[in-house]
């Protein structure tokens, strides 16, 4: 894995010239400021050191985060989120309902679930209605997918690392409100909780955020 645009050892990228990278300070070589949008209009306008920051760590983190997901998966990041999804909150779902979690194709969920199946991590079984095929996960898969969570929850560990108790607590408040404020409607696909740990929030004070924002939104 390279950091701040260069490879290990501390060189440019191949290819690219140094002042190029946003590393760099977003300039061209000879210190020259990035090129402009149409008509001139700096494409950055309105875009703060807060969001510009926010944008390199949520980078940061799902670049470190999917790779050792993935790696703990022996499969992609979509496997690897798939085995998760059923271990901590999908119930034997629908080949549908899966792809809707992950933001897949029927034909890619199908695949998905072949690779996973060649695995030994899934197995495919009757649906509730006779003619649907639900998913559920073998021991192995299961193995696999905690696996996962543990992977994952050391790359997040180890991004709060440097903040005092006072400052994840805060930030715990900050990121709430940032997820309600993000939170899609009835529907959505790829949804943002299908790496969650659940059980986490759920037995956390507060809960879930975003689930307790959804009831008093969508509750009848």
């Amino acid at each position: 894995m390279t950091d701040g645009g260069v490879e290990s050892g501390g060189e440019p990228r191949p290819g690219r010239a140094r002042g190029a990278d946003p590393a760099d300070g977003g300039v061209q070589a000879g210190g020259a400021p990035g090129p402009r949008g149409a008509g001139g209009a700096d494409p950055t306008d309105g875009l703060d050191r807060a969001a510009n920051l926010l944008g390199a760590l949520s980078l940061a983190v799902a670049d470190r985060a999917g790779d050792a997901i993935a790696g703990a998966a022996g499969r992609s990041e979509s496997a690897a989120a798939a085995l998760s999804a059923l271990l901590h909150f999908l119930h034997r779902p629908s080949v549908d309902l899966l792809g809707r979690v992950l933001g897949l194709t029927s034909s890619g969920t199908v695949r998905l679930l072949d690779r996973l199946a060649e695995s030994g991590y899934i197995r495919r079984e009757p649906g509730a209605d006779g003619r649907s095929t639900s998913i559920a996960l073998t021991d192995a898969g299961r193995q696999a997918a905690a696996a996962v969570s543990v992977a994952r929850a050391r790359v997040l560990g180890a991004a709060l690392g440097s903040l005092s108790p006072a400052e994840r607590a805060t930030f715990d408040q900050l990121a709430g409100k940032m997820l309600v404020g993000m939170m899609r409607g009835p529907g959505a696909t790829r949804w943002g909780c299908r790496l969650c740990d659940v059980g986490v929030c759920r037995g956390g004070e507060g809960g879930c955020p975003v689930g307790n924002a959804a009831r008093e939104r969508y509750s009848a």
